[in-house]
């Protein structure tokens, strides 16, 4: 597996592996609704491409393929980390992790926070985030909560 800046030509692999790994989310977990809300079907392409132009994520390759991703804004925001179903569970989220942490820490960053899913909110308590508050989203009449977690650097 390798970590690379994000590319263009990756931009409807990684729109799909997003689609893919909120929709393999136990539905104990969010409820098929919320998972059609988070991740609508079928994904919209365009607006992928141009979040990723902005966003410019890094992105995880094995064997060529797009198998994970992960977003970090300037002010230390982790705005996506996504893995596709398949390779969950293989290190591909630690490993970009990594790099975003590197990355920060290069900028003078003084901390990192997120707003983690249900799932995320383990991977992320694991390297050192506390979770400050938890937050319900409600759009469309459904309601999505995640978890405010931030760590110091």
């Amino acid at each position: 597996m390798e970590i690379q800046h994000y590319q263009a030509c990756w931009a409807r692999d990684i729109t799909d592996l997003f689609h893919a790994a909120v929709h393999a989310i136990a539905d104990e977990v969010y409820d098929q609704q919320q998972k059609a809300l988070w991740a609508p079907s079928p994904p919209d392409y365009a607006f992928w491409s141009r979040r990723l132009e902005q966003k410019q994520p890094w992105v995880a390759l094995s064997n060529g393929q797009v198998v994970g991703f992960i977003e970090l804004d300037h002010d230390g925001y982790i705005d996506c980390t996504y893995v596709h179903p398949d390779y969950q569970g293989m290190g591909v989220a630690g490993a970009l992790y990594d790099q975003v942490e590197t990355q920060a820490i290069t900028r003078g960053l003084s901390r990192l926070y997120v707003e983690a899913s249900k799932p995320a909110r383990r991977f992320f308590a694991a390297r050192g985030f506390i979770q400050i508050k938890q937050n319900h989203i409600e759009r469309q009449g459904i309601v999505l909560s995640n978890f405010l977690m931030e760590k110091r650097l």
